[in-house]
Order: C-alpha cells, then structure tokens, then sequence
C-alpha cells in the first residue's frame, strides 16, 4: 500500500496557518434538521465530533491521535517499556449545498491490540471512511462510499478520546474487526418523540474473504480479512454484505441497539464454475450505554455473537461460534475547575470483558473447548477538557488455549500498566 506522508503534513499546516478558525457546529449535528445537541444516538458519532472551519472556505476538518506507554507481561515474561503512537486521524467535512454532506477520515494506525496480521513496520496509512449523504427525509438518509458498517456500537464509536482505556475492547478488535469499513451503499434514519429517539440503519457492502479461515492466528479471526486491500475493489463471494441496525433512546433511561450483520464470505465460484459451497457468516450484536442522573455515572457494554460455516475438514480449533463482548463503568468523582481548567474531570473507571473464539464442545469427546480470555482493568483518567484525556490503566488478564492450558509465551495469566494521552484537535 503506497503511504502518502505529504498529505497530512500539509493538512496540519493548513489548520495551523488558518487565520479565524472556528468551530463548525453545523457538522457535528448530522444531516437532519431535528437534531439537537442534546439528543444523539450512536449512530450521530460519524459526525458527532470538533470540527474546525477554516475563514471561507467550503471544508471543515478535524481530527485525533493517540499516544502511550506501557509495561505487560504474560507468564512471567516481558518484553519491557514500550511507547506507542497508536493513531493519527484526520476528518475533512464538506457541504456540498442544501441536504448533502460529505465526510472523511485518513488514518495512520499501528495498534499491537489489532489484528497481528495487518501489522506493518512504521504503520499505515488508509482511508478509513469517505462517503456522502443525501437528506431526503429525516426518516430516509441515502449513503454511499466508504462507509463504517454499524455493527454494534463500538465501531462507530471508537474515537480514543471518546474513552478511558488506552486499549481499545478485545472482543470488539481481536473477536469483531474494530474500525470494520467497506466500499458500500445504504439508508439510514431517526426520528425523535419527546424524550424517545428512534433510529434505524442498512447497508448493502463488501465484506469478509476466506482469511477468516485461512491466517496466521490458527483459528477462526474475522479481523484477518482487514489486512487485504484488495476487498476494496472486489468481493471474494460476489453476494453483498447485509448491515442492519436498530436503536432505541430514551433521553432519561439510555440507549440500546440490537444489528445483525452477515453475508458469504468464501470464493464459491471462480469463472462461472462453482468450486465450493457457500459459507455463511452471521454476526448478531446488543449494545447498551446509559448515565444514571443520580451519581453521573456512565455505563457502556456491547455483547456479540458469531456463527461462522466452518468446511467439514477443518480441525476444532476453528471454531463455528464465538461469544464476546465489553461493559464500561466510569465514575466522575471531581468536576469543575482543576489546575486552571474550567470544565476539567477527574475519573475512576473499571472495564470487564470476555471472548471466547471456540463455543461448544470437542466432537470426539463432549469436553468443552476453552480458547477463551477474560480481562479486568482498573482506571483512573483525567479529562482537562471534554476533548482530551490523559488515563493510566491496569490490565488483570487470564487466557487459556483450547484445551484450556494456560502454559505459554502468548497465553496465560497478563498483567500491565499502561498510560496514555488522546485528544482531539
């Protein structure tokens, strides 16, 4: 993949240079005109970001990056301190006239979290979303490019600012591929009635490829499909990739989602001949995120399930179903003015999780396979803004393999600290 550095060097320098610079708020409220600042779904984190308007110019942009330190060992062995530049995005808003948008957002990414096979020495740069809207009706959105397909809530909301971990969920990046875009066309929709806000999503887009099955992991690894540049221009099965969505908020209670997200993902048919059947993959996700008014605390957790079609001649250790998921807890405990800051936030926050890539049991034995992780991690952050925030963690993490032994460089009982910085710009 070819790396274009110039361009976001050039795209700092402009934001830099621009005299008068202010925030454009019309980007951050979508495309309908009912939306308020107030009333959000997840769905409204495509455009629910600081956006900067440069003078007279027709184009917004904006953007975020993400730094840290940290030290982890798993049985007993380390590799030492590490510092890591995780992520640098750039966002570019455009719009074009009346009821029609455009956004997009550069990524340079390299995240030790991701997918293994993706890695690449200094990074990548890609195009992680590049689509436009047209508003026929707050009720029917069209869009089409580039997009984030809105399987639960995490992947379109994965901004690291937006959150209190330096690590993005294991389950929504090792299990779900995190930042999961694809070439594609959809609708989308929301309405509001009183406190209740309604919203729905579906998109038509490329999708997975046979890496699922075929990688270097050694089991079933749905990220493994991100690393070919190639599903951008050409679909391994020919059929699409169905997305679909559905959220339902309450202003005072919070709000859930329910999406689905399957499709085939082997090459069945090459030339017109059929050389293998199809296989299936079907992603089913539940995400909830609520602040109780009493305490302020803030509550986000998404649960998926997988049921992938495995060929009959594959070992056990690709698993045909798999279970993960993420609760956040995050407790403001001193808000207000703080060494200087105005609206600065001191936090404490625990997240929980749990993966298991191989559901069920051994066929020859009826003994459960494990191949499953569970991690516990403690935080304390400090957001002097709203758009910034520093955060040290502490990662307790057991897994074990298939047969559940928990012997091994990569596997086994993990414990780290970690400390980060994020903001937007």
């Amino acid at each position: 993949m070819k790396r274009y550095y110039c361009f976001p060097v050039l795209i700092v320098l402009l934001t830099s240079l621009s005299a008068g610079a202010q925030i454009d708020s019309s980007l951050l409220n979508g495309m309908a005109k009912t939306d308020t600042t107030r009333k959000k779904l997840s769905m409204d984190a495509i455009y629910d970001r600081p956006f900067l308007k440069m003078g007279k110019l027709p184009v917004a942009i904006g953007g975020y990056m993400e730094a840290n330190w940290q030290y982890v060992g798993t049985s007993g062995i380390s590799i030492g301190n590490q510092f890591q530049f995780r992520r640098f995005s750039l966002f570019a808003a455009s719009s074009i006239s009346n009821r029609i948008k455009f956004l997009s957002e550069i990524e340079y990414e390299d995240d030790p979290a991701g997918d293994p096979d993706e890695a690449t020495e200094g990074g990548k740069f890609e195009v992680e979303y590049a689509a436009i809207d047209i508003e026929l009706h707050p009720l029917l959105n069209l869009r089409g490019g580039m997009i984030v397909n809105p399987i639960g809530s995490f992947n379109e909301n994965h901004d690291g600012p937006k959150w209190e971990f330096t690590d993005r969920p294991i389950a929504m990046t090792q299990m779900l591929p995190d930042t999961w875009s694809n070439p594609g066309f959809g609708a989308y929709g929301k309405e509001y009635s009183g406190h209740w806000m309604y919203g729905y999503e579906f998109y038509l887009s490329g999708g997975f490829n046979d890496s699922i099955i075929d990688n270097t992991q050694g089991r079933t690894f749905l990220p493994a499909t991100k690393a070919s540049t190639t599903r951008f221009t050409k679909s391994a099965s020919g059929e699409p990739l169905y997305t679909a969505k559905i959220s339902l908020g309450n202003d005072r209670i919070g709000e859930l989602g329910l999406s689905y997200m399957g499709g085939v993902y082997n090459t069945w048919q090459i030339e017109g001949a059929t050389v293998d059947d199809k296989r299936r993959v079907n992603v089913f996700d539940a995400d909830f995120n609520t602040i109780l008014p009493w305490t302020h605390t803030n509550i986000v957790t998404e649960w998926a399930y997988i049921a992938i079609d495995i060929p009959p001649n594959y070992p056990q250790s690709y698993g045909n179903r798999q279970f993960g998921g993420f609760i956040d807890v995050v407790q403001p405990v001193i808000s207000g003015r703080m060494l200087g800051w105005q609206h600065a936030t001191l936090n404490l926050a625990l997240r929980g999780e749990y993966v298991d890539w191989n559901v069920g049991n051994f066929a020859a034995t009826g003994t459960p396979m494990y191949n499953d992780l569970w991690s516990v991690m403690p935080a304390v952050s400090f957001r002097p803004t709203p758009q910034t925030v520093l955060r040290l963690n502490y990662r307790i993490q057991n897994q074990r393999d298939i047969t559940g032994s928990t012997i091994g460089a990569t596997i086994g009982q993990t414990r780290g600290i970690s400390f980060g910085v994020s903001t937007y710009f």
